[in-house]
């Protein structure tokens, strides 16, 4: 046994706990000054040896260990902590080259004891612990690549060949006294994967545990490893080894590893490890990095809070390591981030099963059991052709493919393998997770053996007792994949609800409990069987799936559900529409009730939304088992419903005899795209080339539109109808341009770009609110501006990094929630770093001028930083930025009005007086509480609303905020008849109410909710929740924030806990709160109108998703008053007052005014159980998906009132967060809009103070009646 013990591990953590530790630096660069020629590298025990052996470095532990014990020592005593041992290239594999193989044990024990002997030798000199790593290289072959090109499915090293190697080098180590074993370089995934399932076995064979750090490396400025893979892709295939630290070396210097080492310290709960090259090689080899020039680049991944351990590699010495412990040393180490437990796959890509993405798409064409024609490639070794079937289902697409081989005439397993090898080879197929299907485990093992990915296995189950089981569990986990679990057992399929759920509660206890499976990563398929087959048993097998379904998800967290679709409607088979239609029907109930995979034909899924509305209900009556009829009824209607005409209008064409230009502009200004594509053509066959009607007609057109628009003769909701025109017109003229571009390539002819400039906009990480970002980047695109529109929820490197692929002129950033606005100052942090000159715009509901000239531009003065606050402004703010004359006058000018922003916002910052907390406590807002009777609500716990009914919400609209999305100011319905914009406003009434029709004739949306009361009282500033009315149960605290601004006579220094009586006072009050979305549904709706480009309809729909689940908010807050908690039974107001909140109680929301800290929004999700419940989910940054949510408390006392928490003092940040046991400085960044001083961490880079809370409405721009607005100025004024 070796001194890699727990104890070790456990020194090994509480270092890295408190400072960075250090690496060691090059061995190579060390061994290669010493000049060593043949007749050392032999020594007297190879003297006589048949080969050369110069060059083989390991072997020095053998014939000079003397030498490669003093280099492990200077770098110990330069400063490194842990030392690798010389055993790089000692596995019998890599051994080979010199008929050494069979000293690979030897070399790794003598190794390990010679950098043992250092680190005691240098721990006796200085009594600082030291340890030791034991190296373990990739060998010089590859388990993923072929290396003859001619045959891409030949690999010239087995997994199982790497397994044994490894395994024999890791037991030579360990004997030798390594502490870690440290697998390093690598450049092939499923190198890494066979030896992390090596050190498994030996350490289970041991009964030991050693900690193990892994470094990859990124071979070029790609950002992939040799085999392929991106960095979170390569941390999901081997985060199941749960290592000690991860990182990247080699290849690369520092700089440009540094993007790399963050990208996998974001998504990586363990330690991150760094230790680059000394720049690149030189021409002849050589690496130029000084030790000072290395260590400030590492100083600076340490100050950035990236890196745990830091080292050298290729060219580094220990100068080098004594620059870079020094560098590093003042700096804490970074903070291991917590990772929400969630599916994670990879391909040569990462997958992740987020929030946003619903349903997985399981391609199953690649499955010879249920593919005739895959079936038969296969068989005739037509493999060139299979793979373009996976091709396909990727394009088509399948988030995960399917491969199964079970064929009797088969030999499987081979078959598997070749497949699998074959699929490594094409990138456009192997970027996406592979899952392995096979009744056979030994195919299953077989096909694992083959893929450097995160896989999935498919399946095992209990059918053969719990031995076979767990041992085949152990196994997928021990090769890092996930499992889907079959609801089968000893006693056969389970068909019924009981079964299922009995079943799959079962493997889920010997999973997690006996195997230490991660929940995430376990996949049940309660088995969907055949319906309407005509044997009454069957009827409600498609209700007991669904059923059994909700309760796995509710009763097994994190697990996730699949199964195979196309068995439902076996019955039907020869009538595919019938079984397109019965998939989407089962799908769409299926998924509602938590099922989020499935084994479908990505290429041939119907939309529910799209389904005949007469075949739709029967298969709804099919699938739910609500006729006994249904199946004959459903037989009855195939043919039936088949070629079915749609019926359309005479309109008025007297303009299609006009020229073809004219038409077009015609087109364009009215939004009609019914002759697009004939008119386009029309005027492509008279240009010289397709671009001319591009930059002639069309864009005559849109000029006019242009005009029109600044004149404030045509708005918004026009705009984007002409856009919709637009992108339909350069969609039918864009194959021709590619064919023209392809003949000026071949004739060596360049095309200059004619846009106005490009443009990268995206939603900042964490946030997933885009109306206004679509209606910006479509009012760019219309004015001749390229737009590379990123979406939502991007991460700042992925920003910077298209911007600067692409070549872009600037960016432009959005986000709703405040905690955008840090990620918005983080990436402009991040451009000063990397030294962009770029613009970048800054827009959003949250963001305000004060808050850019304050927070955002003081981190990026490289470059401008504009602010623009509606679509209007994006046009003029980006075409001065691209101006050669107006650019360098329109910065300063900017750059000069910021400046002055930012003092006069220190200036009054400074003038106005705050109070202490303790101070501000005293002046809270007074209730006299012996007169107050607080109502008990009629229940306690939860209560959750599904498909509830949209038109009933639609009935509670609230239009005013939906025209100002579209910018068009004033009041509903009077707007309709405003003089200047009432004729657009009607347009885009009559179109929103026509879409809210079929929204809510067709259920678009699910509209879910969740609410829930519990007994509360106060304890100082905070809220105790209680689980009855005893009270003596205290299951959750709201934390509040009081004002600290100084109050005029008679005015309170108010915080939500002042309206809930205090523990103290014995009165027994209560708490509400609630969950609300009506956007399920919506984001597959909208990207269908977006990808049939037409942004209009797609935004219409978004905007109408965000007023439903307003309404739906304020529709449930009605109920609760007059019915659930019935405080107001009496209450009788109309939809007006409503709108004005003229009722007692308010509804305040984490993130707003009253209670500006984002996370407490965890605290209510978990009382509500808002995901399980309502579908409504929070990101990594607290926002709420889907995006059309809403959440918040319920407080029924009738003097509560909104108001603005303003800044804070440090006094209360630190109190606060004390409350809430977390770091003051993670409080502070959370709080950082309402800070009233600089922290502590910020004082390196802030000058000046934070700005007012994006929430404030002072910081909104004039005449707002955004939500916050309109709910914050009633209830103000009524207090007033």
């Amino acid at each position: 046994m070796t001194k890699s013990s727990n104890s070790t591990a456990e020194k090994l953590r509480t270092l890295a706990r408190e400072r960075i530790l250090v690496l060691d630096g090059a061995m190579g660069t060390m061994i290669q000054a010493l000049h060593y020629d043949e007749a050392a590298f032999r020594g007297a025990r190879f003297k006589d040896f048949h080969r050369d052996l110069r060059g083989n470095n390991d072997l020095l532990i053998l014939t000079q260990p003397q030498a490669i014990e003093d280099i492990h020592a200077a770098y110990l005593r330069a400063g490194a902590d842990v030392v690798a041992t010389n055993t790089f290239s000692s596995t019998s594999i890599a051994q080979a080259d010199y008929d050494l193989s069979d000293l690979a044990y030897e070399l790794n024990r003598d190794g390990a004891r010679l950098a043992r002997a250092a680190a005691t030798r240098v721990e006796a000199e200085d009594s600082k612990p030291r340890f030791v790593a034991g190296a373990i290289g990739p060998t010089n072959r590859t388990a993923s690549i072929s290396p003859d090109v001619s045959n891409p499915g030949f690999r010239a090293v087995t997994f199982d060949q790497l397994r044994q190697a490894y395994g024999e080098q890791v037991r030579g180590l360990l004997d030798g006294g390594a502490d870690i074993l440290l697998v390093e370089t690598i450049f092939d995934t499923l190198n890494a994967k066979a030896a992390i399932y090596a050190i498994a076995e030996i350490c289970e064979e041991r009964g030991t545990r050693v900690p193990v750090m892994i470094s990859g490396t990124i071979t070029d400025k790609s950002g992939r490893l040799l085999s392929g893979q991106l960095p979170e892709a390569f941390w999901n295939s081997i985060r199941h080894a749960e290592p000690f630290s991860v990182g990247f070396n080699c290849a690369l210097g520092a700089e440009d590893l540094r993007a790399h080492v963050a990208d996998i310290g974001r998504v990586a709960d363990t330690l991150v490890c760094a230790y680059p090259n000394a720049g690149l090689p030189n021409a002849f080899g050589q690496y130029d990095e000084s030790p000072d020039y290395m260590a400030k680049l590492i100083g600076e991944f340490a100050a950035s809070g990236l890196v745990n351990i830091v080292g050298g590699c290729c060219g580094t010495t220990p100068e080098h390591i004594a620059a870079i412990a020094a560098a590093v040393a003042p700096h804490k180490p970074r903070t291991v981030p917590t990772i929400p437990p969630r599916l994670r796959l990879s391909g040569l890509e990462p997958f992740e099963l987020t929030p946003q993405i619903p349903f997985v798409n399981v391609g199953e064409r690649t499955n010879v059991t249920g593919s005739a024609r895959f079936r038969k490639l296969i068989k005739d070794d037509n493999f060139t052709a299979a793979l373009q079937v996976a091709r396909d289902q990727v394009e088509n697409g399948a988030q995960v493919i399917d491969v199964n081989m079970d064929e009797g005439l088969l030999d499987s397993e081979q078959a598997m393998v070749t497949f699998l090898n074959l699929v490594a080879s094409e990138p456009d197929i192997a970027r996406v997770p592979v899952m392995i299907d096979s009744s056979k485990f030994d195919v299953i093992e077989a096909g694992l053996k083959c893929v450097q990915g995160k896989a999935i296995v498919n399946s095992i189950s209990l059918k053969e007792g719990e031995e076979p089981f767990l041992r085949q569990a152990r196994i997928a986990r021990r090769h890092g994949a996930a499992v889907v679990v079959m609801a089968f057992d000893e006693t056969g399929q389970a068909d019924t609800f009981e079964r299922k759920t009995g079943i799959c509660k079962r493997a889920y206890d010997l999973l997690t409990q006996k195997v230490g499976f991660p929940p995430e990563d376990i996949i049940f398929d309660p088995n969907i069987f055949a319906i309407a087959t005509g044997i009454e048993e069957h009827n409600n097998y498609g209700v007991d799936f669904i059923e059994a379904t909700r309760w796995i998800r509710s009763s097994l967290p994190h697990v996730h559900i699949s199964g195979g679709v196309s068995n439902l409607s076996f019955a039907f088979r020869g009538n595919e529409p019938v079984r397109e239609a019965m998939h989407s029907v089962f799908l769409y109930h299926a998924i509602k009730a938590g099922m989020d995979m499935g084994i479908v034909n990505a290429g041939q899924m119907a939309v529910y939304d799209d389904l005949d509305a007469e075949l739709r209900t029967v298969c709804e009556d099919v699938v739910l088992n609500r006729d006994p009829g249904a199946a004959e009824r459903l037989l009855a209607l195939a043919e039936k419903f088949r070629g079915q005409e749609k019926q359309t209008k005479d309109v008025d064409l007297a303009w299609r005899e006009w020229p073809v230009d004219k038409r077009l502009a015609h087109a364009l200004v009215h939004g009609i795209t019914d002759y697009i594509e004939t008119d386009t053509e029309e005027a492509r066959l008279k240009a010289d080339r397709p671009l001319s009607v591009i930059e002639g007609p069309l864009m005559a057109g849109m000029n006019v539109v242009g005009d029109l628009f600044g004149s404030g003769k045509m708005f918004l909701p026009q705009v984007v109808k002409s856009a919709r025109v637009m992108k339909q017109a350069v969609a039918w003229l864009l194959p021709f341009m590619e064919e023209e571009k392809a003949r000026n390539k071949a004739a060596g002819n360049a095309e200059a770009n004619s846009s106005a400039g490009k443009i990268v906009l995206a939603t900042v990480k964490g946030d997933v609110h885009d109306i206004g970002k679509n209606i910006v980047g479509v009012v760019l695109q219309c004015n001749n501006f390229e737009v590379i529109d990123l979406g939502v929820m991007v991460p700042a490197a992925k920003i910077i990094e298209t911007a600067k692929q692409e070549g872009a002129d600037m960016i432009g950033l959005s986000g709703l929630i405040t905690p955008s606005l840090d990620e918005m100052a983080f990436l402009a942090a991040e451009m000063e770093r990397q030294q962009m000159t770029m613009p970048l715009l800054i827009g959003g509901a949250t963001t305000s001028r004060v808050h850019t000239a304050v927070k955002i531009d003081p981190n990026y003065r490289r470059g401008p930083v504009v602010h623009v606050n509606d679509a209007s402004r994006a046009v003029g703010v980006a075409s001065s930025l691209i101006s050669p004359e107006r650019r360098g006058a329109y910065i300063a000018e900017v750059r000069q009005e910021y400046d002055k922003i930012a003092a006069t916002h220190l200036k009054a910052q400074q003038n106005k007086k705050r109070l202490t907390l303790a101070a501000a406590r005293a002046n809270a807002f007074p209730i006299d509480w012996t007169q107050a009777r607080p109502v008990k609500p009629s229940f306690f716990g939860t209560r959750s609303f599904q498909n509830y009914p949209l038109a009933e919400l639609a009935a509670c609209i609230d239009w005013t905020p939906f025209f100002q999305t579209w910018e068009l100011s004033g009041r509903f319905p009077a707007i309709l008849d405003d003089p200047k914009s009432g004729k657009v406003a009607r347009a885009l009434y009559n179109d929103a109410r026509a879409m809210l029709e079929r929204i809510v004739k067709e259920n678009w949306f699910t509209a879910s909710a969740v609410i829930g009361f519990w007994p509360a009282n106060t304890i100082g500033d905070d809220i105790a929740v209680y689980s009855d009315d005893t009270r003596a149960t205290q299951i959750a605290t709201f934390h509040t924030l009081r004002q600290q601004l100084e109050k005029r006579e008679g005015r309170s220094n108010v915080a939500l806990s002042d309206f809930l009586a205090p523990r103290d006072t014995g009165v027994p009050d209560y708490i509400g709160g609630f969950a609300v979305t009506a956007g399920l549904g919506e984001d597959a709706i909208a990207d269908r109108y977006k990808k049939a480009n037409d942004d209009y309809s797609s935004i219409l729909v978004k905007a109408l998703a965000d007023r439903l689940a307003e309404a739906f908010a304020e529709r449930m807050h009605q109920r609760v008053r007059t019915e659930f908690w019935g405080y107001a039974p009496d209450e009788a107001l109309s939809n007006d007052d409503l709108i004005f909140e003229k009722y007692d109680g308010i509804r305040p929301a984490p993130g707003y005014p009253a209670q500006p800290d984002h996370t407490e929004k965890a605290t209510l999700f978990r009382l509500l159980d808002a995901e399980r419940a309502a579908g409504v989910k929070l990101t990594e940054s607290y926002a709420m998906w889907p995006g059309s949510s809403v959440s918040g408390l319920y407080l029924s006392h009738p003097e509560s009132f909104y108001f603005g928490v303003g800044k804070i003092e440090r006094d209360q940040v630190e109190d606060y967060a004390a409350r809430k046991g977390v770091d003051v400085g993670e409080m502070e960044r959370w709080l950082a809009p309402v800070l009233n001083y600089i922290p502590a961490s910020d004082m390196s880079v802030a000058k000046t103070p934070l700005p007012e809370p994006a929430n404030d409405v002072s910081n909104h721009p004039p005449g707002c009646t955004c939500a916050i607005h309109l709910r914050y100025q009633p209830k103000t004024a009524a207090k007033g």
